[in-house]
């Protein structure tokens, strides 16, 4: 394996995210089900974890596992936000946020993780209620994204559920590289 591999590697250690265009209802339940036990993976992802070890950066020039949970919790709920704005509008226009800079407030730096897991938990509860809740039509929905253009809420289904894989993985992934 070359470097560059190996960094790829640690930077999205379950592959880029790409959008399934062969949506099945079966590989929908199963994004649920990923979304809803998404904040119960993460926990045990951390257990045991010591502050010090939480102020580990998972890759040189990557995030401290700290941030990489509150990102979490900021992006998923603006997840959430977006797949309200696309039920209850006609392919509302989403705005982005600048993550890094997230990352780097007071509270993405030095907040205890409990604070986003609790969120995690709370958050991805309702949004697993309000998914099952939806007829075949209602994943048919759109947003538009600025970078990533028009998303239906099944793209953006993909999307939130290997976005929770993608970050607890880069906490597992160190947690290997560092015997903990």
């Amino acid at each position: 394996m070359n470097s560059t591999t190996a960094i790829d590697a640690v930077r999205f250690p379950v592959g880029d995210f790409a959008i399934d265009p062969e949506v099945t209802p079966e590989k929908r339940r199963r994004w649920i089900r990923e979304l809803a036990e998404a904040p119960a993976i993460l926990r045990a992802a951390l257990a045991g974890l010591s502050e010090d070890q939480l102020n580990e950066h998972y890759r040189e020039g990557g995030w401290m596992l700290r941030q990489v949970v509150h990102h979490l919790a900021d992006a998923q709920l603006n997840g959430f936000v977006r797949f309200k704005l696309a039920l209850t509008e006609d392919r509302p226009a989403i705005k982005t946020y600048e993550e890094s800079l997230w990352a780097e407030s007071v509270d993405g730096r030095e907040a205890p993780v409990e604070l986003s897991l609790t969120l995690l938990d709370a958050l991805h509860a309702r949004w697993t209620l309000l998914l099952e809740s939806f007829a075949e039509s209602e994943f048919r929905h759109t947003f538009r994204h600025p970078q990533r253009g028009e998303l239906t809420l099944d793209d953006a289904l993909q999307l939130y559920a290997w976005h929770g894989r993608h970050h607890t993985a880069h906490i597992t992934g160190l947690r290997e590289r560092k015997g903990w």
